[in-house]
């Protein structure tokens, strides 16, 4: 039947095409991946500085909000989540940062044996075709293309200049033996185009005959059978569908919906699904709990001479024409960029064992996430806290599986978050009146120049902090009060059910979160294989009678 399948993947993001494209290169397993967005055809996704335009109109954008931030005095924040194939990687700022090796360590020092440093740098190695070649930290000959800008701007060296005047240390490779330090990132690019998820595992693999992909479709619950997971519903055009899974469901539609999609489902804290006319099947608390994300602050430097950064000008306008052809004509040029082009990981004090703030710096005047209009030209530079102490949940907003969830970081509700957000701030603010970049005129906008003391610092990163897009950590990995998964990725108390993607992060990583991503749904796709194989083993070395042989075969779900 059309609608039978062994796998169904929910979302078409990151994980979700890593997932597609290697549990479907068995040619005798049945793979669907259900997205709820549209395919990855508009040219603002391929053109790397497209970016600044999806930010604008939300095209291919959850777009969804926080509930009100205490700890931002009152704000609702921004929450953008790619609804595209491809998901977040065909929206983000394409850098390729996998984190500091203690994260992972730290992962497995909580019971999740097989998630230690050493465990999962294989899997980031597989998955990488890095331009500079191979080495003991990158692999060659994997899907997803990692590379040095093509076309960098002149600002960016200028930047890491000003911080090793400031006394950081330079540090061309921050996926390598060490992370602290400032340089150019390196991004997910190929040939001047952004190379995302959908790019590397999906887009090579669309004509496979066991794979199909479907867009549009918004998955509302997962389909059960007593405690065990048999399909998925989803909304598509106006009409309600299902598909079945006879092996697994995996649920890969982010650190946002993931949650909301299990408690739909019946799956998760009781009482809070009692209280929206949610039917309880499996009361499991930890759903949506240990929402977490990398709360970021930017200071915004006007300097209106400096033509060949980005800008809103006459001038800009007519850089930005003469890029479109270059790009069109020869992938290269100023569209090449991602925006973010330098930046590092640095401590905010010496007491600190590893980084604890990262920087990018951005190659023109960042207001509102790029949604509000800045004419003129500057620079911005982002400081963000890559271990924050405060916690928040995911919850329902209602019984409509279409409305969006309600979505709580608690954003700075840590007093000592805001302490190091402060102390970061001024950290950002000193290499920026470096001579480096001093000599350029550049003025700190008003908003943040008048904040001198640490209290009126603070005021300001209360302000106008927010997201900077890497939320985890809502259907943790772990066993006990508040686990969601096990260390296979497994539901607790569900069968036939996993979670693939940033969610089940027990703790942040100390970077960007796409290309851990990436590695979870690499090492994921493995432990589905091999759970697959054993459960053929066992039908095969188990002999009793016909009809008791069949049952045995339908209780595992590969009848």
């Amino acid at each position: 039947m059309a609608d039978q399948f062994d796998y169904v993947i929910v979302g078409g993001g990151s994980a979700g095409c890593v997932l597609a494209g290697r549990l479907s290169e068995d040619p005798g397993v049945k793979v669907a991946l259900l997205e709820a967005g549209p395919p990855d055809r508009n040219v603002l996704i391929h053109c790397p500085a497209g970016l600044a335009v999806l930010a604008k109109n939300g095209e291919a954008n959850w777009a969804f909000q926080t509930v009100p931030q205490p700890g931002l005095n009152g704000r609702r924040g921004y929450q953008p989540r790619g609804k595209v194939l491809g998901g977040s990687s065909s929206v983000n700022a394409m850098i390729y940062a996998r984190g500091h090796r203690s994260d992972y360590d730290s992962w497995a020092a909580e019971g999740n044996s097989g998630w230690a440093w050493s465990d999962v740098l294989p899997y980031f190695k597989r998955a990488e075709h890095n331009e500079r070649g191979a080495d003991d930290f990158h692999g060659t000959g994997g899907p997803l293309n990692v590379m040095d800008l093509r076309s960098p701007n002149r600002f960016g060296p200028l930047f890491i200049e000003a911080a090793v005047q400031a006394g950081y240390p330079r540090n061309d490779d921050f996926n390598g033996a060490h992370q602290q330090g400032v340089g150019m990132y390196q991004v997910t690019h190929k040939n001047g185009e952004r190379f995302s998820a959908a790019k590397a595992y999906l887009t090579p693999h669309l004509g496979r005959p066991n794979l199909q992909v479907i867009t549009g479709a918004h998955t509302t619950r997962i389909l059960m059978d007593g405690k065990r997971a048999t399909g998925v519903e989803y909304h598509q055009g106006g009409q309600v569908k299902q598909v079945k899974a006879a092996r697994e469901v995996l649920l890969s539609a982010g650190a946002l919906m993931s949650p909301q999609i299990l408690m739909h489902s019946g799956i998760g804290p009781a009482a809070h699904l009692q209280s929206k006319g949610v039917s309880v099947l499996h009361d499991l608390a930890g759903v949506g709990r240990n929402l977490h994300d990398h709360v970021d602050v930017v200071q915004v430097v006007d300097a209106p001479a400096l033509k060949d950064l980005f800008g809103l000008s006459a001038a800009g306008v007519v850089r930005v024409v003469k890029g479109i052809f270059e790009w069109r004509k020869h992938r290269s040029g100023m569209l090449t960029t991602n925006f973010a082009e330098a930046g590092g990981f640095i401590k905010s004090s010496a007491a600190e064992p590893v980084p604890d703030l990262q920087l990018h710096f951005v190659i023109g005047k960042l207001v509102d996430h790029g949604r509000k209009t800045v004419f003129g030209h500057g620079y911005s530079c982002h400081v963000c806290l890559l271990r924050p102490a405060s916690r928040g949940s995911v919850q329902l907003a209602g019984n409509d599986p279409m409305a969006a969830p309600l979505i709580d970081p608690n954003f700075l509700g840590e007093q000592a978050d805001a302490q190091r957000l402060v102390d970061g701030f001024k950290i950002m603010r000193n290499i920026l009146q470096q001579p480096a970049l001093a000599g350029y005129g550049g003025r700190e906008l008003p908003a943040s120049a008048n904040a001198r003391s640490d209290a009126e610092i603070e005021q300001f990163v209360r302000d106008r902090a927010d997201t900077i897009y890497h939320p985890v950590g809502s259907c943790r990995m772990g066993s006990g009060e508040g686990a969601v998964v096990d260390a296979q990725l497994r539901v607790h108390g569900i069968a036939g059910l996993r979670v693939v993607d940033a969610s089940i992060m027990p703790s942040i990583v100390g970077g960007n979160t796409n290309a851990p991503t990436i590695m979870i749904a690499e090492k994921a796709a493995d432990m589905i294989k091999a759970a697959a194989v054993r459960e053929r083993e066992a039908v095969h070395n188990y002999a009793p009678a016909d009809a008791a042989a069949g049952e045995f075969k339908e209780s595992l779900g590969i009848a």
